[in-house]
């Protein structure tokens, strides 16, 4: 975490997950050769060699790192950990996103959420967009990669990234993707069926830390979890509507919490929220480390 904090993501080119991503891009461009009645196998087919791949590159450097004298191998294993999940990052993002509301720029605003079609946000929607998009990647970004690590070490923790980055680049319904992606978003919604529950536990944690409402953040969680067309992401979104006694909403798709939509403080507040249950998280996996070993 402190290596992600101080030194954020490498170029793309030095990146480890980019490499995945190329893989996964020369699969989908490999895919409109393939007849649509064998698109669902060849998408399987796909996700399970790109994790193969992931899986035997990972074991390699991971046995790389233990051979080294033991500074060395440690902070190269810290270094490699990190690169399966990027805080930093997704604060900046947010943090974009708040910085152009703040000066009324929402064209910027809209830009930095990256929501399709941004065109028709308006200021409080893309205040949403920007505390969906942190509260739904503590889990992504955060949660999940920790937890596999904690049961398979690095291998455990990339294979869950390849797989997660597979889902965002192919995991959709529309065109062929509807076959190719099937095995894709199926895996990554069964990898983060536990993350999902514990990222929004962790919320409900870090609002009573930051003296949100823990309360509210448990209710809009139960009762709202569920709305989501993805059976995992809609779990720390509605813990975070609830914690900060908002509505997040996209339209004609989903209503999480209560309240009016969030605003420039409202996104403040989710950043310090958000930090909060990250911390937990943190600490929580040190302790079942620790009782594992």
């Amino acid at each position: 975490m402190a290596l992600d904090l101080a030194l954020g993501d490498p170029p793309n080119r030095w990146h480890p997950v980019a490499w995945i991503g190329s893989l996964i891009s020369g699969g989908r461009r490999l895919a409109e050769r393939i007849p649509p009645r064998l698109l669902t196998a060849y998408g399987a087919g796909l996700i399970l060699a790109v994790a193969a791949v992931t899986l035997a590159g990972s074991l390699a450097v991971g046995a790389m790192s233990r051979a080294m004298p033991w500074p060395i191998g440690l902070v190269l294993e810290a270094w490699l950990l990190k690169l399966t999940f990027s805080l930093r990052g997704l604060i900046s993002a947010v943090w974009e996103a708040r910085d152009a509301l703040a000066a009324a720029d929402l064209g910027s605003a809209r830009a930095a959420v990256a929501r399709h079609p941004v065109a028709t946000l308006d200021a409080g929607a893309t205040a949403s967009a920007a505390v969906e998009s942190l509260s739904e990647n503590l889990t992504d970004s955060w949660v999940a990669p920790l937890c596999f690590f904690v049961v398979g070490g690095l291998p455990a923790a990339f294979v869950y990234r390849a797989v997660n980055t597979a889902d965002a680049m192919i995991g959709y319904r529309e065109g062929l993707l509807g076959e190719l992606g099937w095995a894709t978003a199926r895996l990554d919604d069964l990898l983060n069926l536990l993350p999902s529950r514990l990222g929004a536990l962790a919320v409900v944690a870090g609002a009573g830390l930051t003296r949100e409402s823990a309360t509210d953040a448990w209710r809009a969680w139960r009762r709202d979890g569920r709305l989501t067309e993805s059976p995992n992401a809609g779990q720390t979104m509605a813990a975070m509507a609830g914690a900060l006694r908002v509505t997040l909403e996209k339209h004609e798709h989903y209503r999480l919490g209560a309240g009016a939509p969030p605003d420039v403080a409202a996104i403040d507040r989710s950043v310090r929220v958000f930090a909060a249950a990250a911390g937990l998280g943190l600490v929580a996996a040190l302790v079942v480390l620790r009782a594992w070993r």
